[in-house]
């Protein structure tokens, strides 16, 4: 049974393989695409998703794909269908850094601290606050509760903020896909980390952005596609919303010249919330060790992704 691992995992990996695996490591792109037209399980992550893509569409006969990443937007899924791949993601992973990224995006934005720390670049002694909103008494709206949604909720809760999530159930008297749109007008805060589907692009658009407290902020930690982003520049232009805290855009990286980097309120973070933190990739290889077992011994694997749903 051949593997096609990255070298950077050898370390906390290697000693836990199970025997019967052939394991091939791989440093670079070229390396991996050499090694994995014939490989029958694949962790062929890179920190360019064109470049994974590239990797994982010259596997031809993978039967499972790992990878440590949330979102498979980077990738062909009707083509991994169709081969019969399994994947499995890395949901969890680093979800606390993220859901506590969330959490400072909001407080950034409340209390403007984007510039109180441009103000101190420039030497110069405010008389008064920049910003002056509170998350305590305030209603946020949580679209996507799964564990980075949780972590988000909970996070909030400590600071007095009034939660709503959005599941696709509507359990636990949270509100459906089809409901939230209506109560939009409600919320101080959105929070979007929710993954990027068919369904979920620019679920924030023109319509919903007119249905929020002109004073509302969105704090996006989930995938930049979710919004509208012609029609989010033209609500901060008009200032028909409080602004934007932004982790994710598309594309990605943004282009110099594109207008949301000089839209009124808008606050970037270049994506930098999942790799905030320093055992991202430890957890990841205890996820894989667990799961090439797992595999292995024909038991179900955490984490596997619904292909047809993208998540």
């Amino acid at each position: 049974m051949k593997a096609v691992l990255p070298a950077l995992a050898r370390p906390l990996v290697e000693s836990h393989i199970p025997a019967g695996i052939e394991v091939h490591w791989f440093a670079t792109t070229d390396e991996a695409r050499a090694m994995v037209a014939d490989a029958e399980i694949g962790w062929l992550d890179n920190n360019r998703p064109e470049e994974w893509a590239r990797s994982v569409e010259a596997a031809g006969q993978l039967r499972w794909l790992s990878t440590i990443y949330a979102g498979l937007d980077a990738l062909d899924t009707d083509l991994l269908q169709q081969r019969g791949t399994r994947v499995t993601n890395g949901s969890g992973v680093n979800a606390h850094t993220v859901a506590e990224y969330a959490v400072m995006g909001a407080l950034v934005a409340a209390k403007r601290f984007d510039e109180v720390v441009r103000a101190a670049d420039r030497q110069q002694w405010p008389v008064d606050a920049p910003g002056k909103q509170e998350l305590f008494d305030s209603d946020a709206l949580v679209i996507g509760y799964g564990t980075i949604g949780r972590l988000i909720g909970e996070r909030l809760a400590a600071f007095g903020t009034r939660v709503t999530a959005v599941t696709r159930s509507g359990a636990d008297g949270t509100l459906t896909p089809d409901q939230w749109q209506a109560r939009l007008g409600s919320y101080d805060w959105v929070f979007l980390a929710a993954p990027s589907t068919d369904g979920s692009r620019h679920m924030i658009g023109a319509n919903e952005l007119a249905a929020m407290k002109p004073s509302a902020w969105i704090v996006n930690v989930g995938r930049g596609d979710l919004i509208d982003q012609d029609a989010l520049v033209d609500a901060l232009t008009r200032r028909r919303i409080g602004g934007a805290f932004l982790d994710t855009v598309t594309p990605e990286p943004l282009p110099p010249e594109h207008s949301l980097w000089r839209a009124p309120n808008a606050i970037h973070s270049m994506h930098l919330s999942g790799r905030s933190q320093t055992r991202m990739f430890m957890r990841a290889a205890t996820l894989f060790v667990e799961n090439l077992q797992a595999y292995v011994a024909g038991r179900p694997l955490k984490n596997e992704v619904d292909l047809a749903a993208g998540y």
